[in-house]
This record gives structure tokens, sequence and C-alpha cells, in this order.
């Protein structure tokens, strides 16, 4: 997970229902983002449904749900990251999700056109 300038400094994951994970990223200015939260359903090539929390406001619980489809001959990604506090959190995910897929779609584009 990414799109901000900046690096995962830590990682943890226990992919299983009832697992935890926990993500840590740096910025270059010294800024970090602790997320955390717990799979609530996982299906192998299918599925990820998990919780979402920022240690900063751990009260502020949302949920991502990641589908992965069989689409011409690769896969198409369905995600949708809902149940925020309010609006405004909404519109902070938006923004902060937007350059994460714009940087999966750069990274993915070269192999898209070997394929």
């Amino acid at each position: 997970m990414g799109g901000r300038p900046g690096v995962s400094t830590e990682a943890e994951i226990d992919l299983r229902v009832g697992g935890r994970y926990r993500i840590v990223s740096q910025l270059p200015d010294g800024e970090r983002h602790d997320v955390s939260g717990e799979y609530l359903e996982v299906l192998p090539q299918r599925r990820l449904v998990f919780s979402w929390a920022w240690r900063s406001t751990p009260e502020r619980v949302s949920r991502i749900s990641i589908d992965f489809i069989a689409r011409d001959g690769g896969t198409a990604l369905l995600f949708v990251h809902d149940r925020f506090f309010d609006d405004q959190a909404r519109a902070n995910h938006e923004r902060g999700w937007q350059p994460a897929f714009a940087q999966l779609d750069a990274f993915l584009q070269p192999q898209i056109q070997e394929a």
C-alpha cells in the first residue's frame, strides 16, 4: 500500500480470518502513518475484507473489501472502502487512495503492455 512518497518501515501481517495486520509508513519529512486492523474475510485469490483504523484515531474503524475478478486473461480489482466515521473521513481517504492506485497502475502498465 502506498502512493505518497515514503516507505513502509514496518509491516506485520497475519493473513487469516481473525488475524491482524499493522503497517507503518514514513514520509520524507519524518511524518509517520500507522494503520492496523483485523481480517474479517479471506478467500484466497477471490476476496479480502478487513477493518482499517489509524493509530491516531483508533475509535474510527472503517472497512475495506477487495474482490479479485478474473477477466480477459487478467484480473480486475474491485476496491470498496466504507463505514467511515463521517463525510470528511471519507473524503480524506478518497484523496489518499487516489495516488496509491495511480502508483499501482504505473507499476502494472509495463506488464499489461507485454501481455
